[in-house]
């Protein structure tokens, strides 16, 4: 594989690479460079964060990079998740890890805790380097990689350590990519921003977008309209049975003829398309089946009303409910982290 091939496997189905020209000379000069994502572990997972990011991971390693997936159990703490409960957020990281098996991530995929990296002394010691070279200011703004605003920084201090704990991850892990949704651009910004005042490597950082939830109203890559794991009615979670997902979609804001700021629309481009065609069966009386395999064409005709929106939900419902049948089969083999988490949060699927 070219370096070009190798760097268009990264950059696919991707918001943004920052930047490609550096891309491109790290894996001209790295057979095998290191590149990682991290999590908070905060409940169970959604198709948007999960389909998404077994994709992105999947391209990583095929592009040659060595990949980790951070469970970040501290900065869950942090982030008053499970009530700030470690025990708890820990349970929920080994559910996260058979969630990504399920999801077809390569077993080659390690999988590290923040409760390693903060064991070592070191890792302190950069919080502090971090800090010292960051405003207070400068550290808000970094906040919204949490979900929150910058005024949340007044219910405690810890929250105010958090994006100095993300770029010292980066650091500690010795990654030279760094990826993430676009909700985590703030804290990749700061490492870059950081990384000659502090000696650091440079890091090249890939987001994705953010999916807005099913009830629309908001862009993609905004953190308050986001697919969330905490808004059952937004999302649709990998443990939705084949029939409940098709009558989610049903619910989900879809405007006739409208492009953008459509989730419907947006999964078919993020979640179904790059798997494959999205196939849409209807009566003659109404145009007859059609097979769309490129994005243009479904948005010309659902811009120009020829494809009807209960038409379109319930072809995105039916190919995500399908996608969804081999994670159904992992977790009807191995169900000991999923029962763990649903006993914690008091919330099963039917």
């Amino acid at each position: 594989m070219t370096t070009e091939q190798r760097a268009a496997l990264v950059s696919r189905n991707t918001a943004e690479v920052v930047t490609p020209p550096e891309l491109l000379a790290l894996l001209d000069n790295e057979k095998q460079p290191k590149a990682y994502i991290g999590f908070e572990p905060s409940g169970f997972v959604h198709v948007a964060l999960g389909f998404l990011t077994a994709a992105k991971v999947q391209d990583l390693v095929e592009a040659g990079f060595d990949t980790t997936i951070l469970l970040a159990d501290w900065h869950a703490q942090i982030n008053d998740k499970f009530g700030g409960d470690l025990e708890k957020i820990r349970a929920c990281g080994e559910y996260f890890q058979d969630a990504f098996h399920a999801l077809g991530v390569p077993a080659s995929v390690r999988f590290r805790t923040a409760s390693e990296l903060v064991a070592e002394p070191a890792y302190w010691e950069d919080v502090i380097r971090v800090s010292k070279h960051s405003t207070v200011a400068r550290i808000k703004r970094a906040m919204t990689i949490m979900g929150r605003k910058e005024e949340d920084a007044e219910q405690d201090a810890a929250k105010l350590i958090y994006p100095a704990m993300q770029v010292t991850d980066i650091h500690r892990l010795d990654m030279d990519l760094a990826y993430g949704g676009m909700d985590q651009r703030h804290a990749h910004m700061l490492y870059r921003d950081l990384q000659k005042k502090l000696g650091w490597k440079p890091v090249v950082a890939v987001h994705t977008p953010l999916l807005s939830g099913l009830k629309g109203g908001g862009r993609m890559d905004s953190p308050d309209s986001k697919m969330s794991k905490s808004d059952p009615e937004s999302a649709i979670f990998l443990h939705d049975s084949v029939a409940a997902v098709p009558k989610k979609l049903e619910k989900a804001f879809c405007p006739p003829k409208q492009v953008e700021g459509n989730p419907v629309l947006d999964f078919a481009r993020h979640l179904v398309l790059p798997a494959g065609p999205l196939r849409v069966e209807r009566p003659s009386k109404f145009g007859g089946d059609v097979v769309y395999h490129e994005l243009p064409v479904l948005q010309k005709d659902y811009a120009d009303g020829k494809l009807h929106p209960a038409d379109l939900k319930r072809a995105v419902g039916a190919a995500l409910a399908q996608r969804l049948v081999p994670v159904h089969r992992y977790f009807g083999t191995k169900r000991d982290t999923l029962e763990e988490l649903q006993r914690i949060t008091g919330l099963s699927f039917s």
